[in-house]
Parts: C-alpha cells; structure tokens; sequence
C-alpha cells in the first residue's frame, strides 16, 4: 500500500472519528436538557460554560444512580397524602407552624424514597436528577422557610411557602398520589382566585390546575385553592 493511500485512509479515519464524537456530544447535550430542563440553563449560567455544566450535571447523574431511590408503595402514598391534609388545615390557625411541619414531611418522603438529605445543596443537586421540574418551587420554599425561622416572613410569604412544597411533596410522591391529593382541597375553605404562584426565577403558569385527576398537578403547580384562606383582621 502506497504511502498516499495510507495517509488518505488516515484522514478518512479521523474525520469518521470526529464526526461520531460530534453527534454523541450533541446526543448527550440534547438529553442534559430534556432531563434537567429550567437547571440545565441555570447551571450554564452559574459555570459560565456548557461543558463545566454538562460535566456538573452528568456528575449529579452518575451520583443518584448510586443511590438506593425507590418509589413509595400505595400505602405510603396514602398515608403521606393525609399527612398533607392535616398540614393544611393546620395552616389556618397556625402558618409558621404548617411551614414547618410541610418541611419536615417533605423531607421525611426524601428519605424514604431513598434521597440523603444532609446538607441542602447536595439535596438540591440530587433531586434535580428526577425532579427538575419543581426544583424551583423548593428553593422557594426553603427560602421562605429560612426567613419563618427568623420570624421575617409573613402570612402571605408563609401561604406561598405552603404552595411550593406541595409542588414538591406532589411530585415526590409519585404515580397515584395526584388522585388522592384533590382529596386535601375538599376538606378545607379555598381563597379567592386560582392563580399559581411562579417558584423563584420562573415565570407565571399561566393556568389552573387540574384538581379532576386528569392531569398532573406537578406540572402545573398547586393551585391557591387548595389551601385555606388565613382569617384576616
């Protein structure tokens, strides 16, 4: 074989090499973003680069498939469901106390289904993985919860603190649990108008959620109606 033709087979061979490397990158890109969604853009923005978000994320990727996460059985559903429910009734006469007790549910569901959650970054980052989609409505509410703590956060604050966890504590729970969620609206006393509140960063839904079971109400945000109004004087 000449030595023209090995260097043509050469070059041939490098383009191929390139251009598969190309489309598993792009294929890799498109699937960062379909799975992280609104994160995928914030973390290119914290970076300053898609490669160093791309490499963060699929870090966070590689992590949780090391992790136990399994999906709550019907009974755990159930039960957590009720939990919720005497959550919200809660609220009316004492918010900063619901506020509370909403975190501490939602972070028991974390455990069960397997997340760790020391440390509220790492918490962040591991349920990006699998719950990108409200990840802003927890950031929300865990900054409204912060400033429950120091007793800076008003009803109102505290009321939009309530609607993010259930985006998150909706989501957490799986398949089934939207059908047994309308079930908590139907005990207590709505408030007026049924917009939902954008988490932090987003814009507006910009519709109602569906409380028939048609639909998923993690996609939508909990509406406004499924929470008790706060007596006002």
């Amino acid at each position: 074989m000449s030595t023209g033709i090995t260097v043509i087979i050469i070059i041939i061979a490098i383009i191929v090499v390139a251009a598969v490397a190309g489309i598993l990158y792009d294929t890799r890109r498109r699937r960062l973003r379909q799975r992280f969604g609104p994160e995928y853009d914030r973390m290119v923005e914290e970076k300053g680069s898609r490669t160093r978000a791309e490499s963060e994320l699929a870090g966070r990727e590689r992590r949780v498939a090391g992790l136990d996460i399994r999906p709550l059985d019907p009974a755990a559903q159930a039960r957590y469901a009720q939990n919720w429910t005497a959550i919200q009734e809660q609220f009316v006469d004492a918010p900063t106390e619901a506020v509370a007790a909403a975190q501490r549910l939602v972070k028991t569901v974390m455990n069960e289904r397997g997340y760790p959650t020391e440390g509220d970054g790492q918490t962040l980052a591991d349920l990006s993985v699998q719950h990108a989609t409200v990840l802003d409505h927890y950031r929300a509410a865990y900054l409204i919860s912060q400033r429950a703590a120091g007793g800076m956060a008003s009803t109102e604050d505290l009321r939009q603190a309530m609607i993010h966890y259930r985006a998150l504590f909706e989501d957490l729970l799986g398949a089934g649990a939207a059908r047994a969620a309308p079930a908590t609206a139907e005990t207590t006393a709505g408030v007026p108008g049924d917009r939902v509140p954008p988490a932090a960063g987003n814009k507006p839904a910009g519709g109602t959620r569906n409380t028939t079971g048609n639909g998923s109400a993690a996609d939508a945000g909990p509406s406004e109606t499924d929470l008790p109004s706060q007596r006002r004087y």
